[in-house]
C-alpha cells in the first residue's frame, strides 16, 4: 500500500486520518500544528489530529512554521507517495510538494472554487447557502487553486451549524478521499480546472465578523450564528453587555419596532431585526456565565427588559 504523510489539525481531519490507516496506507508521519493554550486557565492542549496519531503510534510532528524547519527536511527524506492535507493550517512549501513521489492532495471542505480559503464551511452557513460539500484537489503554491480530482455536494440543512458541517463532511471527506487515492495512484483520474471566474474566498473569521448586527435581516443574523457556532460564537451587545447567542429561530411574525428593540420577553425572547423581521433567541450565554436555553435566561433576566425598548446595539 502507499506510503502518506498526514497533515490535519482539527476534528475534522481525524476521521480523514484513521480512514487512511484502517484502510491499510503506511501513514509515516502525522504534522499539526503545535499545543496551544486554551480556555480560562491556559491549559496546554494537543490538535485532535495529535491525539489521534499518538493513539494509533504514528510519529507526530509539530514546527511552528514548516517552511526553513527541520522537521521538513526531515519529512522530505521519508520519500513519501502522497501528502495528504485536511485542514492542516499553513501553507506548504513548494520543494515539499514537489518531493512526494505520486502527489500532495488535499481534502478540502467547499465546493471548489467556491470557499477557498481557511473557513469554507463558517462562509457557506453565513451566507445562506444551500448547499457545500467536499473537493478532492491537487496541491499548489496558490491557495487551494489546484486542479479538482473529484467532488462530492451535500444539501444543509434548517438546523446545520458548522460544527455539525464540519462532522458531516469530515466523513464524507475521508470516504470520497479513499475512493478517489487509488485512482490517482494508478493515473485513472481526470483531473479539472478550477475556473477562476468563479473564485469566492473564505478567509479565516475576523473579531469583527463575530458581531450580530441589527442591520442584519434576521435570517441574516441566524445564518452568522449557526456558522459561529461551536467556534468562535457570535454575540450582540444587550444594553452595553456583551451577549453570546448559541443558537436561534427567524420568527414567523413581523414588527413595526424600530431595529434592536424587544418584541417579546415573556414566552420568548424576540428581538426586531431589519426588514421587519424577528429573531427568537433560543440559546444564551450572559458575560461571565454558562450557556443556558432561553427559559432559564428569562427566569433571571426578563424583568431587566422591557418590550418595544431599543436594548441592542448598533
Amino acid at each position: 500500500m502507499n506510503s502518506i504523510i498526514f497533515m490535519g489539525t482539527p476534528e475534522f481531519s481525524v476521521p480523514v486520518l484513521k480512514g487512511l490507516v484502517e484502510k491499510g496506507y503506511d501513514v509515516k508521519a502525522v504534522v499539526t500544528q503545535p499545543d496551544k493554550k486554551v480556555g480560562r486557565k491556559q491549559k496546554i492542549t494537543k490538535t485532535p489530529a495529535k491525539i489521534a496519531a499518538e493513539e494509533l503510534g504514528i510519529p507526530v510532528y509539530q514546527p511552528v512554521k514548516l517552511s526553513g524547519s527541520e522537521e521538513l527536511n526531515k519529512l522530505m527524506a521519508m520519500n513519501a507517495d502522497f501528502i495528504v492535507t485536511a485542514a492542516y493550517g499553513q501553507f506548504l512549501p513548494t520543494k515539499f510538494l514537489n518531493s512526494v513521489k505520486i502527489a500532495a492532495v488535499n481534502v478540502h471542505g467547499s465546493l471548489l472554487p467556491k470557499y477557498r480559503g481557511g473557513a469554507p464551511i463558517q462562509y457557506s452557513l453565513i451566507n445562506g447557502d444551500k448547499q457545500t460539500g467536499v473537493t478532492i484537489m491537487e496541491m499548489v503554491k496558490k491557495m487551494d487553486a489546484g486542479d479538482m480530482y473529484a467532488q462530492k455536494a451535500i444539501d444543509i440543512e434548517k438546523d446545520d451549524t458548522a460544527g455539525s458541517l464540519f462532522e458531516k463532511l469530515s466523513y464524507i471527506g475521508r470516504d470520497l478521499l479513499l475512493e478517489t487515492l487509488p485512482k490517482i495512484a494508478d493515473g485513472s483520474v481526470e483531473k479539472v480546472a478550477q475556473d477562476e471566474s468563479k473564485v469566492v474566498f473564505s478567509p479565516n473569521i475576523s473579531k469583527d465578523q463575530e458581531k450580530i448586527s441589527t442591520s442584519m435581516t434576521a435570517a441574516q443574523a441566524n445564518n452568522l450564528i449557526r456558522g459561529l457556532n461551536p467556534d468562535p460564537g457570535a454575540y450582540m451587545m444587550v444594553n452595553g453587555q456583551r451577549l453570546k447567542v448559541w443558537k436561534a429561530e427567524v420568527a414567523a411574525d413581523k414588527t413595526d419596532l424600530t431595529v434592536g428593540s424587544l418584541v417579546e420577553n415573556k414566552d420568548r425572547f424576540a428581538i426586531a431585526f431589519a426588514d421587519g423581521t424577528v429573531l427568537n433567541l433560543l440559546e444564551l450565554q450572559p458575560a461571565g456565565k454558562k450557556r443556558m436555553p432561553v427559559k432559564n435566561f428569562l427566569n433571571g433576566q426578563a424583568s431587566k427588559y422591557t418590550v418595544g425598548e431599543k436594548i441592542v446595539d448598533e
